[in-house]
């Protein structure tokens, strides 16, 4: 059973106040798909708890409202951005480094949320923290 959905990876405040279309193309939209299955569902799986999704895929447009980078992982559907009530970005970052979980970027962000990324074949499992 996955806990995830494609809507909750697409939804943004930002682009409905701005009705802005952050549809993926299909490229992007498997991207999203491997995330969740490789990389969202073991990490809830581990935590047992529900993972809020506070960002994931984010068109060109987007993007550039949020201030994203420009070579954003969230641009092609690679990345999400989440948190976990009750338990604090820095733990489960360390759950997460410390699991076989497979990723290429795992980013404590301002300790106010987890960046992930996956690349399907090119995971760095590089772990930054940035204050």
């Amino acid at each position: 059973m996955l806990n995830f959905s494609i809507s909750e990876l697409i939804y943004s405040d930002i682009a409905k106040k701005f009705n802005i279309n952050n549809f993926p193309s299909e490229k992007e939209l498997n991207n999203i798909l491997e995330l969740i299955f490789y990389c969202l569902q073991p990490i809830r799986n581990l935590i047992q708890k529900p993972m809020i999704i506070t960002s994931g895929y984010r068109c060109k447009k987007l993007n550039e409202l949020v201030n994203g980078v420009k070579n954003s992982s969230h641009l092609r559907g690679c990345a999400a951005d989440f948190i976990v009530k009750e338990i604090p970005i820095k733990d489960v970052v360390e759950m997460i480094s410390n699991s076989n979980i497979p990723f290429d970027e795992l980013i404590n962000e301002y300790d106010k949320w987890v960046h992930i990324s996956f690349v399907k074949g090119k995971n760095r499992r590089k772990i930054l923290k940035i204050s």
